[in-house]
């Protein structure tokens, strides 16, 4: 792909259902491609496709929609090299611009006025390991840590995570998401996790987190497409 070119799954307006933003009007730029197959994943028709987009057309979509808080997310943005160039010019355009990442690449390049949100992959997800800890000292207050807990062993494993590495002083936000059910796709189906059961656990262990639920998926069809 061409240094000035993404290849773009869906550019949509919607509400921010994710992270500390989560109920304000947000357009989604979602990059096609991803290494990673989780198996709660809920964005599947990612991992291949898309339209090969100008960054200029891309802002261009984008300001059509109005507002000024943009989402980059996929896939795995970060696997496209014009990424980083997209975000600095959203930047540039006085937006406030989010990043949703695996942290499985590098960060350090992401320009330092994006809001990192950095979704850490659990044992359960199946890609558990996948994170790169050399993102760990490039986190700041501007950004978010994310884990999606499918089990006990999960939430176990990522509040151990989050105390061996300062999560709750490095970064602005630590969210603990019960995962959602998800049958079908080009990845296996896992159950659900009740909210319930993940808001006892935290309130029993005291972990540094918050609780974090898909608000999208509250308002419309979580199989709808383009919310």
């Amino acid at each position: 792909m061409p240094s000035d070119r993404l290849n773009i799954r869906e550019i949509y307006n919607s509400i921010q259902g994710e992270s500390t933003w989560a109920g304000l009007p947000c357009v989604f730029v979602r990059l096609a491609g991803c290494h990673l197959r989780c198996v709660y994943c809920d964005s599947a028709f990612a991992f291949s496709g898309g339209q090969s987009m100008s960054l200029e057309s891309i802002v261009e979509e984008a300001q059509q929609l109005g507002g000024k808080l943009v989402q980059i997310t996929g896939g795995e943005p970060l696997l496209q090299t014009a990424c980083s160039e997209l975000m600095r010019r959203f930047c540039d355009l006085d937006w406030t611009v989010l990043l949703e990442t695996s942290g499985s690449c590098d960060i350090r390049e992401v320009d330092e006025r994006v809001h990192r949100i950095v979704d850490i992959k659990t044992p359960s997800s199946g890609e558990g390991g996948s994170f790169d800890l050399a993102n760990m000292d490039a986190l700041t207050v501007r950004d978010e840590v994310k884990f999606v807990i499918t089990d006990r062993e999960d939430f176990e494993w990522a509040s151990v995570f989050v105390s061996e590495h300062r999560l709750a002083t490095r970064a602005g936000a630590v969210l603990f998401a019960p995962v959602s059910a998800q049958a079908s796709g080009e990845v296996a189906g896992c159950a659900g996790l009740a909210p319930s059961e993940l808001a006892a656990w935290l309130l029993d262990s005291k972990t540094p987190a918050r609780l974090q639920l898909q608000m999208h998926k509250v308002i419309w069809d979580p199989q709808e497409r383009g919310r």
